[in-house]
């Protein structure tokens, strides 16, 4: 199958002061796509041609293995803002309270690691196999999936991502990045998630390796996102 840049789910300057419609010409129309023109022309005529977008970034390496995570990355980022005003839902909120005592407490701990990952790379909301929320810093194109846990919300801290705007001050970047937060995307991924674990209840019981890896196929959407 062949992969095609996602549409930003908003104008290129409706996310203005937070993320400018240059950033997004830039990070979006030239970064993102190249991405996607990348793994399109790696997987040409190999196994991973017909294979889903996580299947590739659990079973490849190197150069394939970069440009689909990244593919995946960007399209969970983008489509994880808005600049309309939006609140976790009550069942995420309750996850966050159990996880991490309060949303200040949440958000603190969120920003600190995204402002402290040394050099580029991704930081993630992720639920783990248990269904408890985890904070994850990856470097580079990597992200939960190989951790066999489920994205829930993720933030860019490449360069790219902000240095038109912010030039170094990441931590700007940071603080404005969480004031256009969707949080009816990121709640929506938790409903998915239930609604995966409730209708595949124990696949397979068994605790070795290939019973995990069923498992985290099951709970996982198969889908250019």
């Amino acid at each position: 199958m062949a992969y095609t840049l996602i549409n930003l789910p908003f104008d290129k300057h409706t996310l203005e002061p937070a993320i400018s419609a240059e950033t997004l010409e830039y990070h979006h129309g030239k970064h993102h796509q190249a991405y996607v023109n990348n793994l399109n022309a790696l997987i040409k005529n190999t196994k991973f041609e017909t294979l889903y977008l996580d299947e590739i970034i659990r079973q490849s390496d190197g150069a394939i293995f970069n440009n689909a995570a990244q593919v995946f990355n960007h399209d969970f980022y983008f489509q994880g803002m808005q600049r309309e005003e939006s609140q976790p839902s009550e069942e995420l909120l309750e996850l966050i309270n159990r996880d991490f005592a309060s949303l200040e407490a949440f958000k603190e701990h969120f920003l600190a690691t995204a402002t402290t990952l040394f050099g580029s790379g991704w930081i993630w909301l992720a639920l783990d196999e248990s269904g408890n929320l985890r904070i994850e810093s990856h470097s580079n194109a990597s992200n939960p999936l190989l951790n066999g846990h489920t994205p829930l919300m993720t933030c860019d801290v490449w360069e790219h991502a902000y240095y038109i705007d912010y030039r170094n001050a990441r931590a700007d970047y940071l603080k404005q990045w969480w004031e256009i937060i969707n949080w009816e995307f990121v709640s929506q991924q938790l409903i998915d998630f239930n609604e995966k674990r409730s209708s595949h209840p124990n696949v397979c019981n068994d605790n070795d390796e290939l019973c995990n890896y069923i498992d985290t196929l099951e709970q996982t959407d198969h889908s250019n996102t």
